[in-house]
C-alpha cells in the first residue's frame, strides 16, 4: 500500500470511491471545495494489499482549526474493507492533525455503523455526544454519535 497526500487533482477518484462507500455520496465539486478549504488535508491509500498501486482503496479527509481537528470522511472501497487501509489512514491522519497543533480529533459516525465504531474505539475515540437523525437515508434517518480522541496522550 502506498499512502500519499490527496490533492485537488484526486477529487474525481475520491468522489467515485465515496460513492461506492456511502449511501449519500459527495460530489467531485464538494470534495474539491473541502480539499481547498482552510486547514484541510487528505490522505489516500493506493493499492492496499496488492501490487496494483493505481487503485484507490481508501481515503481520509480532515481539517484542522486552532487546536481541534475533525475527520470529515473516511472511506474504503467495499471490496477492500478489513485489510488495514482504514486503520493506516486513521493513524496517519492523527499524526498530521497533531503535527498541525491539534490537541483533539472529532468525528461523527452513524450509530448503526458497528464496523466503523469498532475501528474508532480501537483507535482511542470516546463518545461525547449524539446528533439525532443526522444521516438521511432512503429508508429514514440514523443518529450520529460524536466521537473525540485526545491527541495529547
Amino acid at each position: 500500500m502506498i499512502l500519499a497526500p490527496a490533492v485537488a487533482g484526486d477529487a474525481e477518484a475520491l468522489a467515485a470511491l465515496h460513492g461506492l462507500a456511502f449511501e449519500a455520496p459527495w460530489s467531485v465539486s464538494e470534495i474539491a471545495d473541502l480539499l481547498a478549504g482552510p486547514g484541510a488535508f487528505a490522505l489516500a491509500a493506493w493499492g492496499a494489499g496488492e501490487t496494483d498501486t493505481d487503485r484507490l482503496d481508501g481515503f481520509i479527509l480532515c481539517r484542522t482549526l486552532a487546536d481541534e481537528a475533525e475527520i470529515l470522511t473516511l472511506a474504503t472501497a467495499p471490496d477492500r474493507r478489513r485489510r488495514g487501509a482504514a486503520d493506516v489512514l486513521l493513524t496517519a491522519a492523527t499524526h498530521v492533525a497533531r503535527a498541525r497543533g491539534a490537541t483533539a480529533l472529532f468525528l461523527e459516525v452513524a450509530a448503526d455503523n458497528i464496523a466503523a465504531r469498532g475501528l474508532y474505539e480501537k483507535a482511542g475515540f470516546v463518545a461525547v455526544g449524539a446528533r439525532r437523525d443526522y444521516y438521511q437515508r432512503g429508508d429514514g434517518a440514523a443518529d450520529a454519535i460524536v466521537l473525540r480522541r485526545d491527541l495529547n496522550r
